[in-house]
């Protein structure tokens, strides 16, 4: 193994962002492979496609063992790679601009450095990096519902997320479902021979809005604060002229720990039958998907990962405001997101946004940060 100058975080990226990885991530899977073989270490893909890399001793031997873990799935369109030596939107610093550059390969560059810097003896590194973080999580759920998880056993895990080098050590879940309304057809000269599935939306939007205040509502979280629930999308009707016998509103759920998926269609559907009217049928259901939701979690703000970091970064601790990959991990191992580059500016969106960029120094500092995190941790 060389020294860790021989890795540059910044070099790395710049090609990394290159690599659009919006639709396929083959390519940077491979530029990330290529780069873990580059330095002595033979990579493995599993069959969801995680590229998954250890250094230190066996499972089963280590004393510690820390994971790394983020995603090379980006969002669409792709955006161009530029570097900016004098960036008016980070206050002149250097930057590097381009889908991806903060969400979240430049938490990779950050990760991967640290990853070849430490020179674990009685500890254990694995790195696993997803490859659909954006969508469906595929990559991580395949992680942690193995017979042999790679993450299993972890005593830490460090989740790369533009966090602006700060410790997040918790998050709010994310549940998508579709509230369906069934009524009777009738002409809307008669409206009472029919029953109206849209007028009945009027009631449900009511229980909607005191759906957090019920006595079995999970209270305030310390850091997340209350659970919203938003509806997002509705349809309803075929005619002009006829009583609608169908209607369905689609609702946005972001959870505070302890709610569970399971906790919050129960809680749901209970409420929106005691307010809609008997002869209206109502069943929510959660939107198809092949892996579980991102639900809400938490790690103990005194966990050893929280503070170690959070003195290596020099950054804040709090909560993480999106939904992460973190929620597959939390429930096994004391768990935090960061890294370089923020989720929007003073000028607004970053991430996800034509104008992505990090700092060029921000990312080293997380390097950093980050090495001298895990040597701590793994001795």
């Amino acid at each position: 193994m060389g020294s860790a100058d021989a890795f540059d975080p910044i070099d790395f990226l710049e090609t990394a962002v290159q690599h659009a990885s919006h639709e396929n991530v083959g390519p940077m899977r491979e530029f990330l492979c290529e780069t873990l073989a580059d330095r002595g270490i033979e990579p493995r893909v599993d069959d969801a496609g995680n590229v998954l890399a250890n250094r230190g001793r066996a499972l089963e031997d280590a004393e510690t063992h820390v994971v790394l873990n983020t995603h090379i799935d980006t969002v669409s369109p792709h955006v161009p790679f530029d570097r900016d030596a004098d960036a008016p939107d980070a206050d002149g610093a250097p930057v590097v601009r381009g889908r991806g550059s903060c969400d979240a390969k430049g938490p990779l560059a950050a990760l991967l450095s640290a990853f070849f810097a430490v020179e674990p003896t009685a500890g254990r590194v694995t790195l696993a990096v997803t490859p659909d973080e954006e969508v469906l999580s595929t990559g991580a759920h395949a992680l942690v519902s193995s017979e042999q998880p790679p993450t299993r056993d972890a005593d830490a895990v460090i989740v790369g997320e533009p966090t602006d080098l700060d410790v997040c050590t918790a998050a709010k879940g994310r549940f998508q479902g579709t509230i369906h309304l069934s009524g009777a057809n009738a002409h809307a000269a008669e409206p009472d021979t029919g029953s109206n599935a849209v007028a009945a939306l009027e009631s449900v939007l009511a229980a909607i809005r005191t759906f957090g205040e019920r006595d079995d509502a999970p209270p305030t979280h310390p850091q997340l604060g209350a659970a919203t629930l938003t509806p997002t999308v509705v349809e309803g009707g075929e005619a002009t002229n006829q009583v609608p016998a169908e209607c369905a509103l689609t609702v946005d759920r972001r959870s505070v720990p302890p709610e569970t998926a399971d906790d919050f269609h129960a809680s749901l559907t209970a409420h929106l039958r005691a307010a809609v009217p008997d002869d209206v049928g109502l069943a929510f259901r959660f939107t198809d998907r092949p892996t579980p939701f991102l639900e809400a979690w938490e790690t103990d703000p005194d966990a050893a990962v929280v503070d170690v970091l959070a003195d290596a970064a020099g950054g804040a601790v709090r909560p993480f405001t999106a939904a992460t990959e973190a929620s597959y991990f939390a429930s096994a191992a004391p768990t935090v997101v960061f890294g370089p580059g923020v989720l929007a500016d003073d000028e607004g969106a970053v991430a996800h946004a034509p104008r992505e960029y990090v700092r060029v120094e921000a990312v080293r500092e997380a390097a950093r940060a980050l090495e001298a995190t895990v040597t701590e941790l793994i001795g």
